[in-house]
């Protein structure tokens, strides 16, 4: 883990809270029904998400408290079905929940969940560790950095549902996307290349900025120099970019939309970066 690149969160999860019980206290009662970019969930079901990863957050990293004993994972798909499996049980268990109740249980448990984090040292190993970044044990600082993007992301979520701006600003949407490249060098882990080459990917407008990942002796590493010739070079906006390295959105959705110079082959091997558990 690159030091250098160290990404500071805490300080936002209050923020990103105090937005979200601000928009869900806003919601229609056809606002918490209306579909998102995420297939299988309706701003309700992404609600509740959001309260699960509080409570199991509390519970396991707090408490000690894993619940029911899983059966071992053998790899990350089976990881992402065990997860997946856990996720549909808990959204489909909150269906009866009122959105009050959940307004209610967001609020009490986000500000748990974060006087929780504050308390972990960075340094120290986390609990369990950012399997998309390809690591198998992660410092603290980035489970907090990964726990910050499934806010961000999920909030977006019900934002772009009911067209509600808030988030997509510099100091929210920046650090996300930041976090999210971390998942860049482990998109081209079994790519071998030419030491020296440069792969970059650009966020446009003021809320984003350019990550590179270079080929050296040891593999790939990522850095955020503005680097201005590249092997390939991807120019993409920020919608585009959550929605895509959320896996809301394909690559065959945006190859036609994004900017692609340099290697074809490469710019769209890029577009497969994926930042979360799918």
């Amino acid at each position: 883990m690159q030091d250098q690149l160290r990404i500071t969160t805490l300080h936002l999860f209050p923020v990103l809270d105090k937005l979200l019980i601000e928009l869900l206290k806003s919601l229609t009662e056809d606002e918490w029904n209306a579909q998102t970019v995420a297939r299988l969930w309706k701003v309700k079901d992404v609600a509740s998400h959001l309260l699960d990863g509080n409570l199991r957050g509390l519970s396991m990293s707090r408490d000690g408290y894993f619940g029911e004993k899983a059966s071992p994972v053998n790899s990350f798909q089976e990881l992402v079905a065990f997860l997946n499996k856990l996720n549909l049980s808990w959204t489909n268990a909150t269906k009866r929940l009122s959105p009050q109740v959940l307004i209610e249980l967001l609020e009490t448990t986000g500000e748990q969940y974060s006087a929780h984090l504050q308390t972990l040292n960075p340094d120290e190993n986390a609990l369990f560790s950012v399997a998309w970044a390809g690591q198998e044990i992660s410092p603290n600082w980035f489970h907090i950095a990964r726990e910050y993007t499934e806010k961000f992301l999920h909030q977006q979520q019900i934002r772009d549902a009911v067209n509600k701006s808030g988030i997509m600003t510099r100091e929210l949407f920046y650090p996300f996307i930041d976090i999210m490249m971390y998942a860049f060098p482990h998109t081209f882990k079994d790519t071998v290349l030419d030491e020296g080459t440069i792969i970059s990917i650009i966020v446009s407008t003021a809320i984003g900025g350019q990550w590179n990942i270079v080929r050296t002796k040891t593999g790939w590493k990522l850095n955020k120099d503005n680097i201005q010739t590249s092997d390939a070079r991807i120019m993409i906006d920020p919608d585009m970019a959550w929605k895509l390295f959320s896996k809301s959105w394909t690559p065959q959705m945006v190859s036609s939309k994004v900017e692609i110079t340099g290697n074809r082959e490469l710019g769209e091997q890029a577009l497969r970066l994926v930042a979360v558990m799918a």
